[in-house]
């Protein structure tokens, strides 16, 4: 029973990972989440590091067995999971948009300033 869960996980972690690489590289968000995504690249980081973080949790925590020398490592790839989520929800907010230049009408010319 223990094989298919390591399978079960290693399935989800592995596609967890191809689908930030491909958002990485390919701008490719999944259909479910692309009306809410502003921007693909940083949200492809995300899931490429909550899919880091969430195996070194599953395979040096539960998966692994009791080992409590180990746990340290396993919490650490937790909160780099958590940290991951909270990229890919920065990601999902439209950052600072383009700055605009300035309008060509109101250009200074020579002697007219401050009249």
């Amino acid at each position: 029973m223990h094989g298919y869960f390591v399978g079960g996980v290693v399935l989800i972690v592995a596609a967890q990972a191809g689908i930030g690489t491909a958002a990485l590289t390919r701008y490719w968000i999944p259909p479910w989440v692309r009306p809410r995504v502003v921007r693909p690249k940083l949200w492809g980081w995300g899931a490429l590091t909550g899919a880091v973080g969430w195996s070194l949790f599953m395979f040096l925590g539960p998966l692994h067995g009791p080992d409590a020398a180990m746990m340290p490592y396993a919490l650490g790839g937790m909160a780099l999971f958590i940290a991951s989520l909270v990229v890919q929800m920065v990601a999902q907010r439209p950052g600072r948009g383009p700055v605009a230049p300035p309008d060509p009408g109101r250009r200074w010319r020579r002697g007219t300033h401050g009249r």
